[in-house]
């Protein structure tokens, strides 16, 4: 045991908040609200085949995060095909820019956006020629 197996994303705006992953990333929600007792959205984030974890939005039940304010959580990262075309998406959609694009020298290339709630989460392309 120990293995990550579900995580929650704390929103202010549920609709919104699924709009913006649903559309970046194409992940789809079940609503779980009257088994959690608060909003409460399971997100299905890729096919169960593949490896992943799914995990939920949830009601943020406090202050939101303030812009330059220093991590309090967990920072996930997304594996995308098109880094390039992910960030696209992850802008027009109303996210903005935390830590530009970088190589993971011969690993990958990984950036960090804030959410439309104010998250910070991550996006991962493997490219072996990154430097």
């Amino acid at each position: 045991m120990g293995r990550l197996v579900h995580f929650e994303i704390h929103v202010d705006d549920m609709e919104r908040a699924k709009k913006f992953y649903g559309e970046v990333f194409g992940w789809t929600f079940e609503d779980w609200s009257d088994y959690a007792g608060t909003p409460y959205f399971g997100a299905v984030t890729g096919d169960a085949n593949e490896p992943g974890i799914n995990g939920a939005l949830m009601q943020r039940q406090g202050a939101s995060p303030q812009p330059s304010q220093a991590m309090n959580g967990y920072a996930c990262t997304m594996g995308v095909e098109d880094y390039d075309s992910t960030e696209t998406k992850i802008l027009n959609l109303g996210g903005k820019l935390a830590l530009p694009k970088h190589a993971l020298p011969g690993m990958a290339w990984q950036g960090y956006y804030m959410d439309t709630e104010g998250n910070i989460f991550g996006i991962h392309q493997p490219d072996e020629h990154a430097k």
